[in-house]
């Protein structure tokens, strides 16, 4: 498992977040929550694992415009080498357009979601992106007794 500073970490997965948002070029808002640092399942956590993950969507955008920025999306995964692991519905009552993808090796993992707009709740339509790094292991920081 590769060591790395959760900083780094979280700066390549906003790299590929901006990537993602540009080649789906939606014009639209865009939420701006930062990239954040989690645990890693599985793992003791005195282990020191975690992975960055950064979450975002766009909203106010027409539907169709977001329905033809994930097909960009989607054809340009597949030209990069990215590993298509899904694409079709989730299991929401919506219904709504799931893309699940890894990275060429692995570094990346990213899910998409396509919500219609809901006469039910009133909600609009909104594009959806989680990006999520590999799990990583924090650098071993010395300690007082280690000097």
């Amino acid at each position: 498992m590769r060591v790395r500073d959760s900083d780094t970490a979280k700066a390549d997965v906003k790299r590929t977040s901006s990537r993602i948002l540009e080649i789906l070029d939606v014009k639209g808002k865009v939420t701006k929550p930062g990239a954040i640092t989690i645990p890693c399942s599985g793992y003791d956590s005195t282990e020191e694992v975690y992975r960055a993950r950064h979450p975002w969507a766009i909203y106010n955008a027409p539907f169709n415009d977001m329905q033809k920025g994930v097909d960009r999306l989607l054809a340009e995964f597949q030209k990069d080498g990215w590993n298509i692991v899904k694409d079709g519905v989730d299991r929401s009552q919506g219904k709504s357009r799931q893309i699940i993808a890894e990275s060429d090796g692995g570094e990346f993992g990213v899910e998409v979601r396509l919500h219609k707009a809901s006469k039910i709740d009133g909600s609009p339509p909104m594009l959806e992106v989680t990006v999520e790094s590999r799990c990583y292991r924090s650098p071993v920081t010395p300690t007082a007794s280690d000097g």
